[in-house]
């Protein structure tokens, strides 16, 4: 059964980077949104030190609003795990499915520095926090033109994107399945946080591996899709 998908992308890079899954989703009717965040890509003249989670998650939460989607399955990739736990708390009832997709999983109150720590040694002196300059060392790509392309995407963030806490407090976000994906093998030191036997919802944990770099909607495309129509079948029918 068709449904929509809302994905959305980690940091430094844009909504571009899901240009080869967007295709592989949409084929059976489904219906994909790829925002890109303030700040990323072709809005990175937008970005400032007050560009932070807060301003992502509106971007998202008014995405949804605006468009008026329901039932969504919110992937978030990478740092928007932060961002896809944000949006969920804002507005429940729009949210199917969240999928965190090698994605930072936080609590109540952390930032991406608490759910990641190894993040800290990406900080500088200035708010600004500027992408890797070997990006394939980070995100697992080997194909040149997949590092030629992915270089033409990214850009800068903000120190506020990782030192600002998320809010997950309502008591409705507890009720909105999880599925967790993991792209291995992890480079070292980059352990994903331990995804609990029995989700929020009571129902147990859903995780998933994908034998890819990080940034799997690149290198390994045709997987990671069939992995979401997977993921997507419950809803829509009950769950």
């Amino acid at each position: 059964m068709p449904v929509t998908y809302v994905l959305v992308h980690g940091a430094w890079h844009s909504g571009q980077c899901w240009s080869k899954v967007v295709p592989r989703l949409a084929a059976n009717g489904s219906a994909v949104f790829t925002p890109t965040l303030t700040g990323y890509g072709e809005t990175r003249h937008l970005l400032s030190p007050s560009t932070g989670l807060g301003t992502h998650t509106d971007d998202v939460v008014r995405l949804l609003v605006e468009e008026d989607l329901r039932e969504v399955v919110l992937v978030g990739h990478s740092y928007a795990g932060m961002v896809i736990s944000g949006v969920a708390n804002e507005v429940p009832e729009r949210i199917a499915r969240l999928v965190y997709l090698d994605a930072m999983v936080p609590e109540h109150g952390e930032s991406a520095l608490d759910a990641l720590p190894a993040a800290r040694g990406m900080l500088g002196d200035g708010w600004r926090v500027p992408p890797p300059q070997e990006p394939f060392g980070l995100f697992g790509l080997t194909e040149p033109a997949d590092i030629a392309w992915l270089r033409t995407m990214v850009s800068d963030q903000t120190t506020r994107c990782l030192t600002e806490p998320v809010a997950m407090d309502n008591p409705a976000l507890a009720a909105i399945p999880r599925t967790h994906i993991h792209c291995t093998p992890k480079p070292e030191g980059v352990e994903p946080r331990p995804v609990p036997a029995v989700q929020p919802d009571g129902e147990p944990a859903d995780v998933r591996e994908l034998v890819s770099g990080h940034d799997c909607m690149i290198t390994v495309p045709d997987e990671l899709s069939k992995m979401l129509l997977d993921v997507s079948s419950a809803v829509g029918a009950g769950r």
